[in-house]
Parts: structure tokens; C-alpha cells; sequence
């Protein structure tokens, strides 16, 4: 394909995915006063006990929110499409290899930041009730809304993310970047910081929650060794076999 061609295609796609998430974020908006109601639960929960409400700080500050909610679902219910058309304009110039990597990350990330992303919806409640608790019970609790759902989205996204990050170890494993003898000399460092995330994203008295979210994460990580592992002993393997005078530590595998 020439440039012009290439960038003919690029626009289709970007005008496919456009569409797709302006048609999400229609009905995102008539979805975000759901959406508002689900994550004001925690704040009902304290104010039974004490004075908590959201607050707006500007006329429009309700009508903005709505549209960063909007936007936020378009994003997450058009994602399928604009995925697919990333894909679509990228995998023509991949080679097999190429290809096989890209599709085994985008398989296995998506469904792992999602299962993150659900276990930190579940979470965020824990994470307002501790924090706003840190004040006196005589205090009132005023929470701006656009900041209070910045705080939700962003919990929400971290612990995706942190599903992910195996993934990315797996990745370098598989471009040369990192051997498996690497991610396994790491472990303790890796627990620690896992420790560290789930002990500050839960209860401090709510241990259970937190072993719930650190187990999978742990597991994740042995299991991403485990596959970097396994790819590397293929890999010394057919290197064996090419040049039998080659040969790789077992300290190395």
C-alpha cells in the first residue's frame, strides 16, 4: 500500500472507532445516574452515622460529571470496536511471529484488567469507608463529586492494571527482554510490593480482603514465571539442537 493508501485506511478506522464511542457515550450519559447512584453507596453507609454528601462546586459541576461518566462507558462498552481496528491496521504489517505475540497479550490482558478492574470496584468501598474514617466522628464529610468519582476511576484502573503487569513480564520473556531466572530471583521483591498495594487498597482491619486480592495477584506472577520458564527451555532446547555444542546452565533455566 502507498501512503496515501495507509493513510486513507487510518482514517476509516479512526472515523469506524469515533463512531463507536459516540454511540457508547449516548448511552453512557443515560447510564451515569446509575452509575452515580452504585458508587454513592459507601457514602450513604457513613452518613448514617455522620453528615456525608457529595457536593458540587460549580452550576455545571453535576452535568460535567455526567459527561466523564459518559465517556468513561463509551470507552469501556466500545472497546471491542476500536480494538479491533487498532488490530485491523496494525496486523497487515506484523509477521507470524509478530502476530502471535500481539493476539496472545491482547487475549489474555483484557480479560485480566477487567477480572482487576472488578475486584477494585469491589474494593473501593472498603477504601472510602477506611480513609474518611481517619477524621472525628463530629466531623462533617463533604466530598467534592467530580474529585470523589476521580478517586473511584482511578482505584478501579490501578488494580486492573496490576492484573496486567504479568502479562508484560510474559511479553519480555518472549522478546529477549527478561529470562525466567530473572522474574523467579525477584519474588520476594514482587510479594513485597504486592503486600504493600493490597494492604493499602484494603481495611487494614479487613485482613480477608486483603489476602483475596493479593493470592490471585501472587499466583499471576508465579504463573507468568512459569510460562517464561517453560519458553526459555524450549528456546535452549532448539538451540541445542541447531549446535549440540551449545550448551545452557540449569542455573539459567
Amino acid at each position: 500500500m502507498s501512503l496515501g493508501d495507509h493513510l486513507r485506511e487510518l482514517r476509516k478506522r479512526l472515523f469506524i472507532s469515533a463512531l463507536a464511542i459516540i454511540v457508547g457515550a449516548i448511552a453512557g450519559f443515560f447510564l451515569a445516574e446509575y452509575v452515580i447512584d452504585l458508587i454513592r453507596v459507601p457514602i450513604n453507609e457513613i452518613a448514617e452515622s455522620r453528615n456525608a454528601i457529595l457536593t458540587y462546586n460549580t452550576v455545571t459541576g453535576s452535568f460535567d460529571l455526567r459527561i466523564q461518566i459518559a465517556m468513561t462507558i463509551a470507552i469501556v462498552i466500545a472497546s471491542p470496536v476500536w480494538l479491533y481496528q487498532i488490530f485491523a491496521f496494525l496486523v497487515p504489517g506484523l509477521t507470524g511471529k509478530e502476530k502471535r505475540y500481539t493476539f496472545g497479550f491482547f487475549f489474555s490482558a483484557v480479560p485480566l484488567f477487567f477480572l482487576g478492574a472488578a475486584c477494585g470496584w469491589v474494593l473501593f468501598p472498603h477504601m472510602v469507608q477506611l480513609l474518611t474514617g481517619f477524621s472525628a466522628p463530629e466531623d462533617a464529610i463533604y466530598l467534592e463529586a467530580k474529585i470523589y468519582y476521580d478517586f473511584v476511576l482511578k482505584l478501579v484502573l490501578a488494580v486492573g492494571i496490576a492484573f496486567v503487569l504479568p502479562v508484560f513480564l510474559v511479553l519480555l520473556n518472549f522478546v529477549g527482554v527478561l529470562s525466567a531466572a530473572a522474574i523467579l530471583k525477584g519474588w520476594r521483591i514482587a510479594i513485597l510490593v504486592i503486600a504493600t498495594f493490597c494492604a493499602i487498597a484494603t481495611p487494614a482491619a479487613d485482613v480477608i480482603s486483603m489476602f483475596l486480592l493479593a493470592i490471585p495477584m501472587v499466583i499471576l506472577y508465579f504463573t507468568a514465571a512459569l510460562i517464561a520458564w517453560i519458553h526459555d527451555r524450549q528456546l535452549a532446547k532448539r538451540a541445542a539442537k541447531d549446535d549440540p555444542a551449545v550448551s545452557v546452565p540449569v542455573s539459567e533455566l
